[in-house]
């Protein structure tokens, strides 16, 4: 009988291991399929992506080309865009657990008076998108300034400049406004004494062992960047290789409300280390996830500090939440899924990158089969 069970226990515990490495193998295969049919679908040129899983087990992979015929690499930087968001309201709230400042803090209590700028507004209230301030953006004349001088390096007050009437009184509605981050980003200076960059250097790239994050403008960007495509904002339905053009003024415009490079790995690892626990505190953590809800605007339908949840398009998960960027030429997602305690970060050099979504999307539903 002895004989017999441990007969037995040579035989299945091979075929165990066997199938939980055809599995591993299986997923990672799945993934990789996901990002060649998205960029062959919406005809992008190139993806880099990682997956953080539950049990910290990191999957990279890339498909698709950078320029030439140069394959897009793990290790290559992308602009993120708006999710550079997330880290200056992380920031903010580390500085809050500090001491250093207060989210309920009014910008008169930090910064001068500007024009159409309420100083009762809030460090909370910019974090949220509740402030009621406009957005820059939406002034054509920044836009058609910016395309006179690609080099210029604005100053914070110049692009307030443009600031017209706010949308709403403070905290009587919500609306998306890189000129909200723009402030914060003063603050953080004003209340640190750093640039941006060595703040975030200080506070979680070495704290974090985050070696592969660069703050244009103010970082030195490495030479390893995949080449991006666009139409350099004509809108005139060109693509054209955007990677040298001069991007100084539209880096400094967006100051605070974007401008980090990183790779996807960096960008998950990070995701996963916000979402789990181990950057904020726990109460400054559920802060960050208060969410307001609004019908669905673009990709989503709630916003906390800094952090989005995207709008439900698939039944097969409760819940996703993280932040989407576009920059010059590039796409990117970050995604947390808290029912299964795992991350995404999805870069694609277009802009706008359709495959971006799509891959998203994909991969999502891969980790949930895997995880049924």
């Amino acid at each position: 009988m002895t004989k017999v069970k441990l007969y037995l226990i040579i035989i299945i515990f091979p075929c165990f291991i066997a199938s939980l490495s055809c599995s591993q193998i299986r997923v990672e295969d799945q993934f990789q399929k996901v990002l060649e049919e998205g960029i062959n679908r919406y005809n992008d040129r190139g993806v880099s992506a990682a997956v953080v899983f539950s049990d910290n087990k990191i999957w990279t992979g890339t498909s698709g080309i950078s320029y030439d015929t140069v394959s897009i690499k793990p290790d290559m930087l992308f602009a993120i865009g708006s999710i550079t968001k997330n880290f200056v309201a992380a920031l903010t709230l580390k500085l809050a657990e500090e001491g250093i400042l207060s989210i309920d803090d009014p910008l008169s209590g930090w910064l001068p008076d500007y024009p159409h700028i309420d100083n009762k507004i809030t460090i909370h209230q910019l974090l949220n998108h509740t402030s009621g301030i406009y957005m820059f953006w939406e002034n054509q004349e920044i836009w058609d300034e910016l395309k006179k001088d690609r080099t210029k390096v604005w100053t914070p007050e110049e692009v307030l400049g443009y600031i017209k009437e706010p949308h709403f009184a403070p905290g009587g509605g919500w609306r998306y406004s890189n000129t909200n981050y723009l402030l914060l980003a003063m603050i953080i200076k004003k209340a640190t004494g750093l640039s941006l960059s060595d703040a975030f250097r200080n506070y979680f790239w070495e704290p974090l062992g985050i070696e592969n994050a660069f703050l244009s403008i103010e970082d030195t960007i490495p030479d390893n960047l995949a080449h991006v495509f666009g139409d350099n904002f004509n809108n005139d339905g060109s693509n054209i290789d955007l990677t040298y053009l001069p991007r100084a003024s539209h880096e400094s415009i967006t100051y605070g409300s974007s401008g980090l490079f990183m790779t996807a790995e960096d960008l998950a690892r990070w995701c996963h280390t916000l979402f789990e626990g181990k950057v904020l505190q726990q109460q400054s953590l559920d802060e960050m996830l208060q969410f307001i809800e609004f019908p669905p605007v673009s990709n989503m339908r709630a916003y906390g500090l800094g952090v989005l949840v995207y709008k439900r398009s698939d039944s097969h998960w409760k819940e996703a939440i993280g932040h989407s960027g576009g920059n010059i030429g590039t796409t990117t997602y970050m995604v947390y899924l808290p029912e299964y305690q795992t991350s995404i970060a999805v870069m694609v050099n277009a802009f706008p990158g359709s495959s971006a979504g799509f891959i998203t999307k994909g991969l999502i539903k891969e980790i949930v089969r895997e995880y049924k």
